[in-house]
């Protein structure tokens, strides 16, 4: 245990929100610029503590270090790409007006006043610092409710965004049971950002519709990767492992299985095992370990019930397979499994550790249409030396990786990053992550005169005065 917190209660979370939205008041008349080097500032601290992240993340987690390293780099990243970019996307901007030369038209990006955050316990760090960012940058409060199992990260976060300059009582941490905090949250907030289980998801869904409030979520994930017959098979090789088992499988936009076409099967295969058989496995501290330990008890409870369901039903294990509670309580042995079929529960259902299925098939055609057959559609992998942006249109995805895994599309922060079907709803990153957090107010100023009939002119005159002047208006083109 890293230690003991008190568990915020509703009253809390009522009155974190009222202090909150008297702050946000004063941060939303700070220009952007102001905010963002806030932001900036928060970038640079956050590389500065590396070690001391690390040491609280792996503490909570057990992940591996090299993992942990993944959310200081990418924190850093993304808060100092959002703080260059909000002025430019924040900024008002010109719409055509209703009569051209007499109606100025300005859209604004107005806060939408308190953001509740919800975040999950696989990473504790960038996540909440990342849509913490946006929110900030556009002029809100932020109330962020983490795991129950990693409170420690969230208030090192809160640590450093105070460090950077952050107003005091603007970003809260209420640790505490989501089943308590989730409702308290919808009550007091004007838009909810949830990291979570597509179940949980739901839930929230609805009870932000009965408020009329914002709600955005990334949920869950069978992410699928193509090898196809002209890929770098190495590359893909070594990629493969680096996707499936990084942070221990336990990555929202990680891979699960993987259609390799028939040509290039067997070479891949051998490639690719070569790779696990590799991986270092344990608990600790050191940088000398690739993967860590799964979480909790109830993760590694629920990964082995799905490779012992796929093994009982003809499942092939190719590699692992086994819990190791010799290297650590919770770690268990990167998996790769082969002749995984329909009836199994990992191959539809997300299993979030460190499994991977393989499936063989005829075609790039056929691997297009097993990738697309999911209720999910978060993030997908596609190797291949020409044909790689092709085979992406098609994929029924939110993000796609050509000849990686999952980094370079999380890792473009000015590019948003979200979910089809089941994976969620809303986008975070890029320009569409921050807009979302904001409110558009159009404000039309009109000179010389109003839009109404002039004195000289009846309601019949006026009327066919302005038939032929929006003619002429469409004729031309003008908007």
């Amino acid at each position: 245990m890293y230690g003991v917190l008190p568990a915020a209660t509703p009253s809390d979370v009522a009155s974190a929100a009222a202090r909150a939205r008297s702050a946000q008041q004063s941060w939303a008349q700070v220009p952007v610029a102001g905010r963002a080097a806030v932001l900036s500032r928060f970038a640079r601290l956050v590389l500065a503590h590396r070690d001391r992240i690390l040491d609280t993340i792996q503490a909570e987690t057990g992940k591996a270090r090299i993992s942990a390293f993944e959310e200081v780099l990418d924190a850093a990243r993304a808060a100092r790409v959002f703080a260059r970019q909000a002025p430019t996307q924040l900024r008002p901007r010109r719409r055509g007006g209703a009569i051209p030369g007499l109606t100025r038209t300005t859209e604004r990006a107005l806060p939408v006043g308190v953001v509740g955050i919800i975040t999950p316990w696989n990473y504790p760090f960038t996540l909440p610092a990342s849509d913490t960012a946006q929110a900030l940058l556009a002029g809100n409060a932020v109330l962020l409710k983490p795991d129950s199992r990693t409170p420690f990260t969230a208030l090192l976060l809160a640590d450093l965004l105070t460090e950077a300059g952050l107003p005091r009582d603007l970003f809260g941490v209420l640790p505490g049971p989501g089943s308590e905090l989730g409702p308290a949250l919808v009550a007091e907030v004007d838009h909810l950002m949830l990291t979570g289980s597509v179940r949980t998801g739901r839930v929230l869904a609805k009870a932000c519709a009965e408020r009329l409030i914002g709600f955005s979520a990334e949920l869950g994930g069978k992410n699928p990767l193509l090898v196809l017959d002209d890929a770098d098979l190495w590359a893909a090789a070594a990629g493969t492992a680096r996707a499936a088992f990084a942070n221990t499988g336990q990555v929202c936009v990680g891979i699960e299985r993987a259609y390799i076409v028939d040509e290039v099967y067997d070479d891949f295969v051998d490639l690719l095992l070569r790779h696990v058989w590799g991986l270092r496995l344990g608990v600790g501290y050191d940088w000398d370990l690739d993967v860590g330990s799964l979480a909790s008890a109830e993760q590694l409870a629920s990964v082995g019930a799905h490779v012992a369901d796929a093994v009982a039903k003809g499942a092939t294990v190719l590699a692992g397979g086994r819990a190791r509670p010799d290297l650590g309580p919770y770690c268990y042995e990167p998996t790769v499994l082969a002749d995984v079929t329909q009836d199994m529960v990992l191959c539809r259902e997300e299993t979030f550790g460190p499994v991977l299925s393989l499936y063989r098939v005829a075609s790039e055609d056929e691997a297009i249409a097993r990738a697309n057959d999911s209720r999910y559609g978060l993030s997908a992998s596609v190797w291949s030396a020409t044909r790689g942006p092709a085979v992406a249109a098609r994929l029924r995805v939110g993000g796609v990786n050509v000849n990686e895994g999952y980094a370079a599309a999380w890792g473009s922060h000015g590019a948003p990053m979200g979910g089809l079907g089941d994976s969620g709803i809303g986008r975070r990153h890029g320009s569409q992550g921050l807009l979302k957090f904001t409110e558009s107010q159009t404000v039309a100023e009109q000179r010389l005169h109003p839009i109404a009939p002039p004195p000289f002119l009846d309601n019949e005159g006026y009327a066919r005065l302005m038939t032929k002047a929006i003619g002429l208006l469409n004729r031309v083109g003008w908007a």
